[in-house]
């Protein structure tokens, strides 16, 4: 089984639809299930109804639940509605807990509570214990779907529970190990297992030295652990240290992929990514909240402007660096801003510190600032003769620049402090900022050296 480019993926499709149209259910078993389930999942989102619908009859809930394994969680819904309700109660049975649980909260309560009913009980038992658990937790995103051992097992005993339960779990190359009261007290790995001696006790060759969660931890902060301990897989504990369930590397990346576009939507100013599939009116209605806060700041602006009215009248081509100085600051805001949303998605910050990330903004600011407003004074003499002028936009822009990176900096760990998603701290929101902070600083020094008779021709 290899990886398919999308042109191969396609002529192999077009090979094996023979098959389906013309009823060669083992010819299309054969060659179908042959593929990694990716790429069976990439051509079964493809299809129309009519094709999807062939395939639910060709193919067993088992094979069909390891296909809807590989497809977007937004885009599943769909299939699971056109489904009749008997076959999906048992694609949903067949599907890891935790993903079924993921699957299930997508989906109309009324359809969740058909599927739940109609379900096998030990399954649907299972996930109503996950879909108790609030969304972006340990909880919600853990799979009851391990083994653990008991301390006072042997070896042998241990090896013998580890092969009847291997088939059913998601990973068996950590296994956690219990008490009798199921008090999580330590783990082994797959290999120290195997090179343990038979008649050796658990207690005796199992590590108590285990890192876990807690159930109601935050996905994002689990996240991080895994990545800075390089777990495969992470339990997760109750209040008591009961073990309720694992979390897999494979979940993980789900969550940092799901983290990055939350975060990367909030940086553009939307309160979630538009789907391909939403009509206009869905995404305008995402992205107008944030444009219309955006709008009145811009009218701040405007507002800000009229004000220094006079001192635009008496020189007029101090209207033509407005927009230079605050597209430099609104660029430096959003750069101090990209840095210090990362720093606190990584934890970078809790380990260098706060004082030091603004003391380096506070630092990299000055420099460029200062470099920006040399450059600038020597362009805007050399273009309109007048010295001054070029220490007007030369000075404003160093000023502006540094109190630009200042604010992208700061504003984030303010948010993070009041317990505030930092990412709302957007790009559009810190640059429109900007712009109403360098105007003023550069009308009001505008205003300054009129009055000292320095702009005078």
């Amino acid at each position: 089984m290899e990886y398919l480019e999308e042109d191969e993926r396609r002529e192999l499709w077009g090979k094996i639809q023979d098959a389906l149209f013309q009823d060669k259910i083992d010819q299309f078993r054969a060659e179908f299930l042959e593929m990694h389930p990716y790429d069976q999942a990439k051509i079964f989102e493809e299809q129309d109804t009519d094709v999807r619908m062939q395939i639910y009859t060709y193919l067993s809930p088992e094979e069909i639940a390891e296909v809807m394994e590989h497809i977007d969680i937004e885009e599943i819904e769909d299939y699971f509605t056109e489904m009749d309700p008997r076959f999906a109660a048992q694609v949903l049975a067949e599907i890891s807990t935790d993903d079924a649980a993921d699957i299930l909260n997508e989906l109309d309560k009324n359809k969740v509570a058909s599927f739940l009913t109609i379900m096998d009980k030990e399954a649907a038992s299972d996930i109503k214990e996950l879909l108790y658990y609030e969304e972006k937790t340990a909880g919600s995103i853990m799979t009851t779907e391990f083994v653990v051992i008991n301390a006072n097992q042997t070896v042998r005993e241990a090896m013998l529970h580890l092969r009847k339960e291997a088939p059913d779990a998601e990973t068996i190359y950590y296994i956690f190990v219990i008490d009798e009261d199921k008090h999580l007290v330590g783990v082994i790995s797959l290999r120290d297992l195997i090179i343990a001696e038979d008649d050796w006790l658990i207690a005796e060759v199992m590590s108590d030295r285990v890192v876990s969660v807690q159930v109601g931890e935050d996905q994002e902060e689990v996240a991080r652990l895994m990545r800075d301990y390089d777990f495969l897989a992470l339990p997760v504990v109750d209040f008591q240290n009961h073990l309720l369930g694992i979390i897999t590397v494979d979940d993980i990346m789900d969550v940092m992929e799901e983290e990055a576009s939350d975060d990367y939507s909030k940086l553009a100013g939307v309160s979630d990514l538009d789907r391909p599939d939403e009509n206009a009116f869905a995404a305008a209605k995402k992205r107008l909240p944030w444009l219309v806060i955006l709008l009145f700041l811009g009218m701040m602006t405007a507002s800000l402007m009229g004000r220094f009215e006079a001192t635009l009248n008496q020189v007029a081509i101090l209207a033509v660096f407005i927009p230079l100085i605050a597209g430099m600051a609104g660029n430096t805001g959003t750069q101090a801003l990209a840095v210090a949303v990362r720093g606190l998605a990584t934890g970078d910050h809790e380990k260098d510190g706060i004082l030091k990330l603004v003391m380096r903004e506070a630092g990299t600011g000055l420099i460029t600032g200062t470099i920006c407003g040399i450059l600038i004074t020597i362009i805007v003499f050399l273009w309109q003769g007048n010295i001054f002028l070029g220490m007007l936009v030369g000075i404003s822009i160093m000023a502006a620049l540094i109190v630009a990176t200042l604010a992208g900096a700061i504003v984030p760990l303010v948010m993070h402090r009041l317990n505030i998603d930092p990412a709302v701290a957007s790009g559009p929101f810190i640059t429109t900022i900007n712009d109403i902070i360098s105007i003023l600083i550069y009308l009001g020094m505008a205003t300054t050296f009129l009055s000292l008779h320095l702009l005078n021709s």
